[in-house]
C-alpha cells in the first residue's frame, strides 16, 4: 500500500510538473506569430506550417521510439473532434492577433481556467474547493496586472469575442481530454491531435478562400519550426501528461504561468521596463499555481496517512 500512495505522489509530481513546462512552452506563442504576420503572411498561413512542421516532428520522434501510429475508428472520430477544438482555439487566438495586441490577448486566453472549473462543476459535478476558488482569483488578478494598455484604451469588441472563443475552446479541449479513458502513450495520443488539427486548419483556409502562402527566408522558417516545436509539440505533449496525472482544473490554473513567460520574453528580448505592476502580477499568478500544488500535495498526504492509520 505504501509503494502504491508513493507513485501516486510520484504520479503529481510528474502531472504538475508537466503542466509548468507546458504553461512555458504556450507562453511563447507570440514570439513566432509576430515576426511571420510583420512579412504579411496571413493567419491560415502560420497555423499551416506550424501544425504541418508539428506533425512531421511527431512522426519522426514516434519512429525513433517504435510507437504504433495504429487507432482504432471510434478513436479517430475522438481525435477529430479534440483535434479542431484545439486548431479553432489557435485559430480564434491567431486572429485575435491582428485586433489587439499580442500581449494582451494572450493574457485575456488564460480566463480558460474559469471557464474549465465552470464546466467541470456544471457538467461533471466536480466539487469547488476553496483552494481551486482562492487560486482562480489570484490567478485573474495576476492577469488583470500583467494587463499593461494604456488608460482609457477600448479593447477591440472583435478582438476580445474572438480571444474568448479561444478560451471557451481551449478549456472544452481540456475537459474533453480529462474524460477521455486513455490507454495510449502521450507522444501518440498528442500526435493524432495535432494531426486531426492540421486537417481542420487546411478546412479553414477553403472556407475563408485564403491560399497557404510559401514561406521565404531562414527566418521565417525557423519562426515556424519555433512555433511547431514549442506551442504546439512539446506543450500539447506535456499538457496530457498533466491532464493524466492531476486533473484539468489544476492543470488550466498552472496554465496561468503562460502570461508570465510572456513577460520573461517582452522584457529579456523586446526591452519593455519591469515595473512594479508586473511583478505583483507574477507574484499573484505564482502564488494561484503554488496553492493549487500545496492543496494537492495535503489531500495526498492525508489520504495517505489515512491509509496508514487504517492499516
Amino acid at each position: 500500500m505504501f509503494r502504491l500512495k508513493s507513485k501516486k505522489m510520484n504520479s503529481r509530481i510528474k502531472g504538475f510538473m508537466a503542466g509548468i513546462l507546458a504553461a512555458i512552452f504556450y507562453g511563447t506563442n507570440p514570439l513566432g506569430t509576430l515576426p511571420l504576420y510583420s512579412e504579411n503572411i496571413n493567419s491560415e498561413s502560420v497555423l499551416f506550417y506550424r501544425y504541418g512542421m508539428a506533425v512531421v516532428i511527431f512522426v519522426l520522434w514516434m519512429l525513433l521510439r517504435g510507437e504504433s501510429f495504429r487507432i482504432k475508428w471510434g478513436e479517430a472520430i475522438r481525435f477529430a473532434v479534440l483535434g479542431t477544438f484545439f486548431a479553432l482555439s489557435s485559430v480564434t487566438l491567431y486572429l485575435s492577433f491582428h485586433y489587439i495586441n499580442a500581449g494582451v490577448a494572450s493574457t485575456i486566453l488564460f480566463s480558460y481556467p474559469i471557464m474549465t472549473a465552470l464546466l467541470m462543476v456544471l457538467f461533471f459535478h466536480e466539487r469547488v474547493t476553496w483552494s481551486s476558488t482562492v487560486s482562480i482569483i489570484l490567478a485573474v488578478g495576476g492577469i488583470a496586472l500583467l494587463y499593461r494598455g494604456n488608460n482609457g484604451v477600448t479593447l477591440s469588441g472583435a478582438g476580445l469575442i474572438l480571444v474568448l472563443m479561444s478560451s471557451l475552446l481551449y478549456a472544452i479541449y481540456i475537459v474533453s481530454v480529462s474524460q477521455m479513458d486513455i490507454h495510449m502513450s502521450p507522444l501518440k495520443f498528442t500526435f493524432w491531435i495535432v494531426f486531426f488539427g492540421l486537417i481542420a486548419i487546411l478546412f479553414f483556409s477553403i472556407f475563408t478562400g485564403r491560399s497557404i502562402q510559401m514561406l521565404h527566408g531562414a527566418k521565417a522558417w525557423i519562426c515556424g519550426f519555433q512555433l511547431a516545436l514549442l506551442p504546439t509539440v512539446l506543450s500539447l505533449y506535456f499538457m496530457t501528461i498533466a491532464i493524466k496525472n492531476i486533473g484539468s482544473t489544476p492543470s488550466s490554473i498552472i496554465g496561468a504561468l503562460e502570461p508570465v513567460t510572456a513577460v520573461v520574453i517582452s522584457c529579456s528580448l523586446f526591452s519593455e521596463v519591469f515595473t512594479f505592476r508586473l511583478f505583483m502580477g507574477i507574484v499573484l499568478i505564482l502564488s494561484a499555481v503554488i496553492l493549487i500544488i500545496l492543496r494537492q500535495a495535503d489531500s495526498s498526504i492525508g489520504v495517505h496517512k489515512k491509509t496508514l492509520s487504517e492499516n
